[in-house]
């Protein structure tokens, strides 16, 4: 009696090269997951660094305007400003006028000074510059955007009682108030806070 054996053929099953694609599609998903969750992380990151480095920039430029204000009054048209004027709109967001010392370019040396003035309008935190100190009647300031997004913008000016209060100039207080405390809501929930001593 003779039996035949039939060699085996080394390799795979079919059953064993569909258990090998599952395992592989599995870990090809998962780093696909990973890779995106990276990538967005990533983007994530940037945004937010790029949202950081603005709001930076608003404040280094803040600060700047701030710490070169003077007490040198103006004049617009027959009628006269105060050096440091500050108010707050109806919309309850503040906005105020100042006369800095120097020109904001330097390609000007021959100017005195500068009229700057911040406001927030429209979700919109914005600077405008006055063409001179002292203006014709009817002089309108070139305005430019700084920060979008602002949902409240407070700003309050410290007296020589230690109070903050919302409007400047005040009957027996110096022309430029003594610190200035800055509050900016983001539309997005975020408040940021910066105080700065003026004298």
């Amino acid at each position: 009696m003779t039996h035949h054996v039939r060699a085996r053929r080394r390799g795979f099953t079919l059953v064993e090269v569909l258990i090998a694609l599952a395992i592989l599609a599995v870990i090809v998903v998962l780093a696909y997951r990973a890779m995106a969750a990276l990538a967005d992380g990533e983007s994530r990151l940037a945004a937010e660094t790029a949202r950081w480095t603005t709001l930076d920039a608003v404040f280094v430029r803040l600060e700047a305007d701030l710490r070169a204000a003077v007490p040198r009054a103006v004049r617009h048209g027959a009628a006269r400003e105060p050096a440091f004027v500050a108010d707050v709109d109806a919309g309850g967001n503040a906005l105020f006028t100042l006369t800095r010392a120097g020109s904001e370019f330097d390609d000007e040396p021959g100017r005195a000074g500068q009229r700057v003035s911040y406001a927030a309008r429209d979700g919109t935190l914005s600077i405008a510059y006055w063409p001179a100190l002292d203006n014709v009647a009817g002089a309108v300031p070139v305005t430019y955007p700084l920060l979008a997004g602002v949902a409240q913008f407070h700003v309050g000016y410290l007296t020589s009682d230690g109070r903050y209060i919302a409007q400047w100039p005040v009957l027996g207080e110096p022309d430029v108030p003594r610190a200035v405390r800055i509050e900016l809501l983001l539309a997005d929930g975020v408040h940021v806070e910066r105080w700065f001593a003026l004298q």
